[in-house]
């Protein structure tokens, strides 16, 4: 039987890295693992992928950390859509949120639980990019939890460091994309 990469990365300035990492981690839950989603700097609450977690009976598990938006549920129902108006992500760089710092904390405590077969980083590349998490931290946990349990790493930019020691690597670039004819975030789609 085939070895599965240990550390996974999947960056680039194109669309598309969250959703590849969301679909490995339907397709392993799907197979019989067991797989925590730790998301770094988001907390919208309307995303596609939190409102099908609770069809995955504790074979997924989705943790936002980050600031959450006041017109969520309206967005999730299909009522609205996004306003861009900002106040999500100038929260998430606030450092005394801690926002990142919280996610980084329950990353190492539910690897130690032993509990989880992937783990999924996403957008961790943010945190480190803004001064919120430092990259040799991240750098050295991932390398010393890579022998227990899968991680992949989503975000752009992402640095040299950590793509050096990954197994596996993957840029995400746009081609063709609506938002560069204003078509901002479809339910459905994006989120």
């Amino acid at each position: 039987m085939q070895k599965l990469p240990r550390i996974t990365i999947v960056t680039g300035d194109g669309k598309g890295k969250t959703s590849t990492a969301m679909g490995r981690a339907v397709l392993a839950a799907w197979s019989g693992e067991r797989v925590m989603v730790v998301q770094f700097l988001k907390g919208t609450g309307y995303t596609g992928e939190l409102r099908a977690e609770r069809n995955w009976r504790g074979d997924l598990k989705i943790k936002q950390f980050g600031a959450g938006c006041f017109q969520s549920e309206a967005i999730a129902a299909g009522l609205t859509e996004c306003s861009r108006c900002g106040n999500c992500f100038r929260e998430n760089r606030r450092p005394e949120n801690r926002f990142a710092v919280r996610a980084f904390a329950c990353a190492p405590a539910a690897a130690a639980s032993e509990e989880w077969d992937l783990m999924v980083l996403d957008e961790i590349r943010h945190p480190i990019n803004k001064g919120l998490l430092e990259l040799g931290q991240v750098t050295g946990w991932v390398e010393s939890v890579a022998g227990k349990v899968r991680l992949i790493l989503t975000g752009r930019n992402m640095p040299q460091e950590l793509l050096e020691i990954a197994d596996e690597a993957t840029e995400c670039m746009s081609m063709k994309h609506p938002i560069t004819r204003g078509i901002f975030g479809r339910r459905g789609s994006e989120y």
